[in-house]
């Protein structure tokens, strides 16, 4: 049931997140212009950030062994994550009283520069969740490479980088996969890269995700096709097999 609500709201992300604005945007001008029904919302806002928000936590840990065939970049694309969905959510709620408290302020009582700077802090971190949220998809299998973004910078690595990704062992569903490069100076990060040796797991299996670097390291003649449902069902059948993702 779960993971049918989370692939749901994943395909409806966007739609579910300019929904969340225009209630956000409700409650910061019920908050700042009209106390009254701010307070008539309060306590259910209250309740539906916390309930979005313990959502997120529970779906963080479904991390299925699959990609989404992007045939238009072309790409494998690690799924979206439901998680940052809710979690953006939650935030929404608290941010816009915060911002309609502030408007309610301006016009009464003068307001200190500390309120304004954390006020603006808050508004800046949830936009950044939102356009976590709304982008969606973190790691892409491309044709030259891998390539991690989001919403401050990247982190590319071509094959020809020879990356070699490896779950530490004993490691329980890792939210992040270490690489090493036999040609590190081939890899290329732009703005603040998330990380600069590591691929983000938290919404999809890390083993999987390793098995499939390994199996294009080693097979470069197939890296042509990625982004194809062909290549992506011969690469499902070749990791099925028990040396489906090593050199042969």
């Amino acid at each position: 049931m779960i993971r049918k609500v989370s692939a749901a709201v994943v395909r409806r992300r966007q739609a579910i997140l300019l929904l969340g604005l225009l209630v956000a945007g409700v409650n910061a001008a019920a908050v700042g212009f009209a106390p009254s029904v701010g307070q008539v919302l309060f306590s259910p806002l209250l309740l539906l950030a916390l309930a979005v928000v313990v959502l997120s936590v529970i779906v963080m840990g479904i991390r299925p062994a699959s990609f989404v065939v992007l045939p238009q970049v072309p790409a494998f694309a690690t799924p979206a994550p439901a998680w940052k969905v809710f979690f953006a959510l939650g935030f929404l709620g608290p941010a816009s009283a915060s911002a309609g408290t502030l408007a309610r302020s301006t016009r009464t009582n003068p307001v200190s520069t500390l309120d304004v700077v954390m006020t603006i802090s808050w508004l800046a971190l949830v936009a950044l969740l939102l356009v976590e949220a709304w982008r969606g998809h973190e790691v892409q299998l491309r044709p030259h490479g891998i390539v991690q973004s989001w919403v401050l910078g990247s982190l590319t690595v071509p094959w020809e980088a020879l990356p070699a990704a490896q779950v530490p062992a004993g490691a329980y569903r890792p939210s992040r996969l270490w690489m090493t490069f036999a040609e590190p100076q081939l890899v290329k990060r732009r703005g603040l890269p998330w990380s600069r040796y590591a691929l983000r797991t938290d919404s999809v299996d890390a083993r999987f995700l390793a098995a499939t670097i390994r199996h294009y390291v080693g097979h470069p003649e197939h890296r042509a096709a990625i982004g194809s449902a062909g290549e992506y069902r011969r690469l499902l059948a070749q990791l099925a097999d028990p040396d489906g993702g090593r050199e042969h």
